[in-house]
């Protein structure tokens, strides 16, 4: 997975509303960043990402409706 991570790229501001998401995310629910939990969430929202929810709102609405399914 993380040649494929590696091969993905971002331009300044796909990383400011996928850090900005995730922070939030992250804040909102008391989970460290760096933990297993955050790695699996930045995962998830890198996928969103790439499925179109690409401001920081549609993401933590999709990662929102995701948590619930």
């Amino acid at each position: 997975m993380m040649a494929a991570a590696a091969s993905v790229s971002f331009q300044s501001d796909d990383v400011d509303v996928l850090a900005g998401a995730l922070y939030a995310w992250c804040a909102e629910r008391n989970i460290k960043l760096r933990s297993q939990q955050g790695l699996a969430i930045a995962s998830i929202a890198i996928d969103l990402y790439h499925a179109g929810h690409q401001t920081q709102d549609d993401l933590l609405v999709a990662l929102h409706e995701r948590e619930l399914h």
